[in-house]
């Protein structure tokens, strides 16, 4: 049987994914993230093809550090299924927010790495905050 290869993950499908991760409850695997993005995105990735993108594998290492957490301490019953559903959207959004901040860490020490290694080259602040050249969308002219 031929299997169809699933289109390339673009940041669309890695937003969708990482989406999936904030809301995820229960046992955590890669297996069935797999099958989560299939039920839901009608593609089927491999768990390297989802761990070569970082944003996939860290939102899925802290969802999974998260759920660990979680799993310690006893979960409250709902009495109401309104309430159980306001839990459950509390919860994802606290994961969505921790994930946010991890990220947002992330970029910054990537830019103290970038200032420091211009600093090194001489380049100053001036110079780095100019504005991006004018983009040209006039037709190519044939000779």
């Amino acid at each position: 049987m031929t299997r169809v290869r699933s289109k390339n993950l673009g940041d669309a499908e890695i937003a969708a994914i990482v989406a999936i991760l904030d809301g995820w409850s229960g046992k955590l695997s890669w297996e069935g993230l797999i099958d989560a993005i299939e039920r839901r995105r009608l593609g089927r990735y491999t768990r390297q093809a989802l761990h070569k993108h970082t944003r996939i594998r860290d939102a899925f290492a802290l969802q999974k550090e998260t759920l660990a957490r979680q799993g310690e301490l006893a979960e409250p019953q709902a009495a109401s299924p309104e309430l159980a559903a306001a839990l459950q959207r509390i919860a994802r959004l606290e994961a969505e927010s921790n994930r946010l901040a991890a990220e947002n860490q992330r970029l910054l020490e990537q830019f103290v790495c970038w200032a420091y290694n211009a600093h090194t080259r001489g380049m100053d602040e001036a110079f780095l905050s100019r504005p991006l050249p004018p983009v040209h969308r006039q037709q190519t002219k044939r000779k």
